[in-house]
């Protein structure tokens, strides 16, 4: 189902790229965290930093580890990490928001990553983008 609203910078999401991604770009379904703010456009499109539980070897400087994120609905044993390595813009379509199964069906969570987060993954994009 395709996300009816415009997400705001920071929330994490889920997003499906199966779809139009091939290997080594990022594949499957993953947590991610959106970038891009409201006002960037209105064509349902935001960019995104993907999220894994695999540690980038070796990890660089547009890497972030996020060790105390949970993701609902995600089994994850190991620390997220953000690979700003790995940006995309994607459409509504490919984004929802994390859930647990509860006996009454899906009970959709809201989460949003900490400002101090935020503006480590800003700083991990300056260093990849080289700005």
């Amino acid at each position: 189902m395709s996300l009816p609203y415009y997400p705001r910078r920071g929330e994490v999401l889920i997003c499906d790229f199966d779809s139009g991604f091939r290997p080594p770009e990022m594949v499957k379904r993953r947590p991610i965290v959106v970038l891009s703010s409201k006002q960037s456009n209105a064509r349902r499109l935001c960019t995104v930093v993907p999220f894994s539980t695999t540690q980038p070897e070796p990890p660089a400087c547009w890497h972030h580890c996020l060790p105390h994120l949970t993701v609902p609905g995600l089994q994850a044993n190991d620390a997220m990490w953000a690979k700003c390595d790995m940006i995309a813009t994607v459409g509504f379509d490919r984004l929802s928001k994390p859930y647990v199964k509860t006996r009454n069906g899906r009970a959709y969570r809201e989460l949003v990553l900490a400002a101090d987060d935020m503006l480590a993954l800003d700083d991990c994009l300056r260093k990849y983008l080289r700005l």
